[in-house]
């Protein structure tokens, strides 16, 4: 049987709509890693999710990207984050939310959402099972 043609073009269209969405995604998860406002790790599992409805080649590279894509199958896969990835995420959380309540930001309302923020990452990250290294 033939396919409707309107059918392949909406297929088309959606690969498009679901290329472009991890494309934003991993963009605003790279920011993230240095801003400490927007969260990497969602992000980063969006493109995924969105770039293996797209585009097989850009889902094999976020999934084995040398820097983040062991972190990301082990969180989809419910592995976890190894105990020192969770300090190093936890002190950089905190030192820039930090720096920013400090020197950048002058209102009390937007200091306490920054540590509002930083509190509810850390328990996050803290409440997420921990990997333990292969011994």
């Amino acid at each position: 049987m033939r396919q409707n043609p309107i059918q392949n073009e909406s297929k088309g269209f959606l690969k498009a709509v679901f290329f472009a969405g991890g494309t934003i995604s991993l963009g605003l998860g790279i920011i993230g890693i240095f801003l400490p406002l927007l969260p990497t790790t969602p992000f980063l599992i969006l493109a995924a999710i969105l770039y293996a409805r797209s585009s097989r080649r850009l889902h094999y590279w976020i999934m084995h990207n040398r820097l983040f894509g062991r972190y990301i199958k082990n969180y989809v896969s419910g592995g976890g984050i190894p105990l020192p990835a969770k300090i190093v995420i936890i002190t950089l959380l905190w030192v820039t939310i930090g720096i920013s309540a400090v020197f950048v930001v002058s209102s009390l309302v937007i200091r306490i959402i920054l540590a509002l923020v930083a509190v509810g990452v850390s328990v996050h990250i803290i409440t997420v099972r921990t990997l333990r290294s292969k011994e």
